[in-house]
């Protein structure tokens, strides 16, 4: 007899945390990272206060940058605008293949 297993059909779609997708969580997980390491650098190099303002500032930054980035899609492509003309050489080529 054959058994009928149910499929689970999530599988194809990406991993999301707090509105994060795919890769954007290690993005945001990085721009709090460096928010921190940069706000505790400039803390302790000039004043307390100045640190913990440039921590928030850098941090919402990264955040802000990730949600922008994350409009664009999971697998955004670079788009060139124009016409491109790529030249071909086949006499280079098909003369090794001659001789």
């Amino acid at each position: 007899m054959l058994r009928r297993f149910s499929i689970y059909k999530g599988l194809q779609k990406p991993l999301v945390y707090r509105g994060f997708k795919g890769k954007f969580i290690g993005w945001g997980i990085g721009s709090l990272i460096a928010g921190i390491v940069a706000g505790g650098l400039i803390g302790a190099l000039s004043s307390m206060y100045f640190g913990g303002f440039i921590t928030l500032i850098s941090i919402a930054a990264g955040i802000s940058y990730t949600f922008h980035r994350q409009k664009s899609g999971l697998h955004d492509k670079a788009r060139a605008k124009g016409v491109f003309i790529h030249p071909i050489n086949l006499k280079k080529k098909y003369a090794a293949y001659i001789s």
